[in-house]
């Protein structure tokens, strides 16, 4: 890869990695009062790479719930990963498998956003170029992990302030993409979806069937408007 075009990933990567940074300082503190030494966190966080698993992982066991409730409680959360990969199969048909399992697995909500824009719009964007940012993004998420977890054994941090960075991120995320009515329309139905299916106390799949709910009522409101 030419120096230009990794200048262009770390560009693109770096704001993601900033936000990670910030975030993952106060997970790594979570996983220091778990038990988990830096390198630990640092290895979890490379090995389970989800912001908002790790949370909940942290949090649950924090709170007494019995390991396989958290482990359901986990997977039901990061099965959104599936429709990434289903968004991507397009641009990825020709690379080998093994090349395409190792990009799935460092995919993020953020990291998706830029590649899959990339993919979309630059006809130069390939599989290198966007693992590349995932790789970056990766990285800076387990050092802060590690640097969290080494700062968890020596300071009296406010966990619950700084835990509301993973939830920040995600508004700004949302913010920046309500550019229309029908995205608008979905990112309310996925809300009120949500919001639902907590009240129900379906707590583990409310963010899962919530996705499904906005995409669909997306693409439905989006075909509708267009006639």
């Amino acid at each position: 890869m030419k120096a230009q075009d990794l200048r262009t990933c770390l560009a693109l990567a770096a704001p993601v990695m900033l936000a990670y940074t910030s975030i993952g300082i106060p997970c790594g503190v979570m996983e220091a009062q778990v038990g988990l030494t830096p390198l630990m966190a640092f290895l979890f966080s490379a090995t389970y790479y989800s912001g908002a698993g790790q949370f909940m992982v942290s949090g649950l066991w924090l709170s007494g719930v019995p390991v396989a409730s958290i482990l359901l409680s986990v997977s039901l959360v990061t099965t959104r990963q599936l429709l990434y990969s289903a968004a991507f199969a397009p641009y990825l048909g020709a690379e080998r498998r093994g090349k395409s399992l190792a990009f799935a697995a460092l995919v993020t909500d953020e990291t998706f956003g830029i590649n899959l824009d990339r993919f979309s719009t630059h006809t130069g964007w390939d599989l290198a170029h966007a693992q590349v940012v995932n790789v970056a993004c990766m990285l800076s998420w387990a050092l802060a992990n590690c640097l969290g977890a080494a700062l968890g054994t020596v300071l009296d941090l406010p966990t619950d302030v700084m835990s509301f960075g993973m939830t920040a991120i995600f508004i700004c995320l949302l913010v920046s993409q309500l550019t229309d009515g029908v995205t608008g329309f979905a990112a309310a139905v996925a809300a009120s979806t949500v919001a639902l299916c907590k009240l129900l106390g379906f707590d583990g799949a409310a963010i899962f069937v919530g996705a499904l709910a906005g995409v669909a009522s997306g693409v439905v409101v989006g075909e509708v408007h267009a006639r």
